[in-house]
């Protein structure tokens, strides 16, 4: 099979494309890097030749308004290209909630590119994965600094990045679900408690403060970020992962 990865060369695509490949499939990453231009559409008929599935694990550069034009821009571009080149089954990465948070720009623009999935030309399967464990340093560098981290207690069941990877390749070689499935790591944790759990593993002895209105998560209520039960949890655990990634 040839599957084509869009973002190939990225955190989850690169991990994609070797998992499909030593599978025995014809993985080919489509990136920047490698002649493909998803917002002008060039390199995309060349890229998407003869593929039978797109992954699209691409992602914006920003997380502001801007994240909506890229999104409706390279969803348009693909789903068209796709299209010319008799694609058999679009795949997209999302995040578990996204359509329950439009008080965030980047979840807003996840949710047009999903919508414009489901009414475009081919069969589809949409991966919605929680946040990924190699985000949450990031996440707390948003509210710290040389003393205290300071994070909201919105409930999270982060995943490692790895496992997200397993979950789209098993939808990207299987029959599309036109529709969503759900992965999600085993735990759940209030993100303050998660930043403690963190900075413990790392020996970094700044103090957590739980600041609801600290960051882009504290938009985000309830258990919006928590899969259901029909989510296919991974199976690593997030203190295992932190301390062997230290």
């Amino acid at each position: 099979m040839k599957l084509t990865v869009v973002g190939g060369t990225g955190l989850i695509g690169s991990q994609v494309v070797q998992k499909l490949t030593a599978a025995g499939h014809q993985a080919v990453p489509a990136a920047p890097s490698t002649g493909v231009d998803l917002l002008t559409g060039k390199g995309l008929d060349e890229a998407l030749e003869g593929a039978d599935v797109v992954v699209n694990v691409s992602n914006s550069p920003t997380f502001d308004e801007a994240s909506l034009d890229f999104f409706r821009t390279t969803m348009t571009n693909l789903l068209a290209a796709g299209k010319r080149a008799g694609v058999g089954h679009q795949v997209v990465l999302s995040i578990v909630g996204v359509d329950q948070v439009p008080q965030l720009d980047y979840y807003r623009a996840k949710t047009l590119q999903e919508d414009q999935l489901r009414q475009g030309p081919t069969p589809y399967s949409i991966v919605r994965a929680t946040q990924f464990f190699e985000f949450v340093n990031a996440i707390m560098s948003w509210t710290a600094d040389d003393t205290t981290v300071r994070l909201p207690a919105t409930r999270v069941q982060p995943m490692a990045a790895a496992d997200v990877v397993d979950a789209v390749v098993d939808v990207a070689t299987g029959t599309p679900l036109n529709g969503i499935r759900n992965v999600a790591g085993p735990d759940v944790f209030a993100l303050d408690d998660l930043g403690r759990v963190t900075l413990g593993a790392q020996q970094d002895d700044r103090n957590v403060v739980t600041d609801d209105g600290a960051g882009m998560f504290a938009a985000v209520s309830g258990d919006v970020l928590v899969a259901g039960p029909d989510a296919h949890l991974a199976p690593t655990h997030y203190q295992d992962w932190v301390r062997s990634a230290r």
